[in-house]
């Protein structure tokens, strides 16, 4: 999105206390960045989410799944059956591996927890909007979690990624959503050594950040179901 352009946005949630924070939140990234949001509408439920964004096409829908007595997923559907040409970003208090997973398949292009609203969704806007998917690294966990459960699916370019045993043991703590802190104090090393850790398990994974390490190495099937489960 351009600094020049404006971003219209709708607000789907039946709480009224949240779209007030939400709105507050968005003229506050629209003060301190170069961002642009405008809201173009609020919905309290399915049926005026609906109306709102046949009236206003909005370019960004940010979604809150459980609508009293409705399920966001049900607009989620709709708007994947009629084409709608915007995007969703899911804005969740359910954290389960089972929502996440449900969300994305009907359509979300994003998915951000309520208690890391704050610092993950100026990042997930900005993502969504350049056609790419966002998954915060512990939203990411579960959705190939159950991804891997569903599919079955499993490839056997993993075989080519020669990982040694402390790089495996760093990155099935970073798929569990452990910070580089976190790492260190559950394997006895130090942060820089975890950074050190994490900077060639990018370069043989082939990617550039937490996310993209998680996804692949879910995909590949780099890190074990088993191993992931532990401690959860």
């Amino acid at each position: 999105m351009l600094a020049s352009q404006s971003l219209s946005i709708l607000l789907v949630d039946d709480e009224p206390f949240f779209r007030k924070g939400l709105q507050t939140l968005l003229s506050f990234y629209n003060q301190s960045s170069s961002a642009h949001y405008n809201i173009v509408g609020e919905a309290a439920s399915i049926q005026q989410a609906l109306s709102l964004t046949i009236q206003q096409q909005p370019a960004l829908i940010l979604l809150d799944l459980e609508l009293a007595p409705d399920n966001g997923l049900t607009l989620l559907l709709w708007l994947k059956e009629k084409c709608y040409q915007g995007k969703v970003i899911v804005l969740s208090s359910h954290q389960e591996d089972e929502w996440v997973f449900k969300a994305m398949q009907a359509g979300a292009k994003g998915y951000v927890f309520k208690d890391r609203l704050a610092t993950q969704l100026p990042e997930a806007i900005a993502t969504v909007m350049k056609d790419q998917i966002y998954l915060a690294p512990e939203a990411a966990t579960g959705f190939f979690r159950l991804f891997q459960f569903y599919t079955g699916k499993s490839t056997s370019a993993a075989a080519a990624i020669h990982l040694t045993t402390r790089e495996r043991e760093v990155l099935e703590w970073l798929v569990r959503g452990a910070s580089n802190e976190d790492i260190a104090t559950h394997l006895y090393i130090t942060v820089a050594t975890v950074k050190a850790h994490l900077t060639e398990i990018f370069l043989k994974l082939e990617v550039k950040n937490r996310t993209q390490a998680i996804v692949k190495s879910l995909k590949l099937g780099l890190v074990s179901n088993d191993n992931l489960w532990k401690n959860q």
